[in-house]
């Protein structure tokens, strides 16, 4: 998927180059499909991007996909003053999944307490690009 952001003099692209969601979401889907151990995990409608990622992040069949960055800190501070003896991986700092952003859910990645605005009848996130 792509979102689009507004003109720009370093592409041509416009709207029309901007596939529906639901053309993305097929396209993801046959994708899986072919990759084993790997399933839709995440998707975010407003950005037309579904997250396809590998089953073991999947524990006890919820995903965690998100990232405790304040771990993920503090695995990097012990990595550099160990000298890199201390080695770890995404599994040790992986956060689980907010139920809003997983795939097939009814908010298709809105986080609830976002506030969105009604502009010209549509619905408009303010997180932006």
């Amino acid at each position: 998927g792509v979102t689009y952001c507004g003109e720009s003099s370093a592409s041509s692209l416009t709207m029309a180059n901007v596939p529906w969601h639901q053309e993305v979401v097929a396209f993801v889907q046959q994708l899986a499909d072919m990759l084993p151990q790997y399933e839709i995990a995440c998707e975010h409608e407003h950005s037309n991007c579904l997250l396809i990622a590998h089953t073991k992040f999947k524990v006890d069949g919820e995903w965690w996909t998100w990232i405790d960055y304040e771990r993920f800190q503090e695995l990097a501070r012990a990595h550099e003053e160990s000298g890199g003896q201390h080695s770890f991986s995404a599994l040790d700092y992986m956060a689980k999944t907010p139920s809003w952003a997983l795939f097939g859910a009814q908010e298709q990645g809105f986080d609830p307490a976002d506030t969105r605005f009604q502009r010209r009848n549509k619905t408009k996130d303010i997180s932006g690009c």
